[in-house]
């Protein structure tokens, strides 16, 4: 097979034309240092080995990319990047993120839970269900939890404050006891918060 031309293309890519045909787009960068120029003489090994090596790096410039923008786990750095490249590459780019220390499982979990409680209002429950479809591993959960300091009753009163004013109303009542118990909280700490909104009215 003969190279028979090579052009630039939007977003650091290059078109590459084999025996007269456009062929696929390819990293540019990756082309010029294996040397895959106009007239040369390529087989079916190389063709898929530059294959790769442009998948591999395109999926690692796509994981800076998505890190700068916000925290990932591993696994969602990886789940991203399935969408755009094969499983191999984006394991690879995940993989050096993590060797760089731009992605750090344990550290996301924390940062992660945090927000979750602070922010959103979760229960224990519900943070843990979130970090376990994030890919982090059970002990990890199990040990942020552990140390982290949860006043379920008073997160679901700062939850009826913020969103629900007139907490006796039945049908108010019955929404924000659906909505707390999609947030985790169990039926006795809900039950036991609207017992305190009785007594002041």
């Amino acid at each position: 097979m003969l190279i028979t031309a090579v052009e630039p293309r939007r977003k650091a890519l290059s078109a590459l034309f084999i025996d007269g045909e456009f062929a696929m787009n390819l990293d540019t960068q990756t082309l010029l240092e294996n040397r895959f120029e106009v007239g040369r003489e390529i087989d079916d090994a190389e063709l898929k080995e530059i294959i790769e090596k442009s998948n591999e790096r395109r999926a690692k410039e796509k994981a800076l990319w998505l890190i700068s923008y916000r925290d990932h786990s591993k696994k969602e750095l990886t789940d991203k990047l399935r969408r755009s490249f094969d499983g191999e590459s984006a394991e690879k780019a995940a993989d050096r993120m993590e060797e760089l220390g731009l992605i750090n499982d344990e550290a996301f979990a924390r940062r992660y839970a945090q927000t979750l409680i602070n922010q959103k209002m979760l229960s224990p429950r519900a943070v843990a269900a979130e970090l376990n479809r994030k890919g982090i591993d059970r002990d990890t959960i199990d040990s942020i939890l552990d140390e982290t300091d949860v006043d379920c009753r008073a997160n679901i009163r700062a939850v009826i404050e913020k969103k629900y004013k007139n907490i006796n109303d039945e049908k108010i009542k019955r929404r924000a006891a659906a909505a707390l118990q999609r947030m985790g909280y169990g039926w006795d700490d809900i039950r036991a918060v609207f017992e305190e909104y009785k007594e002041d009215y």
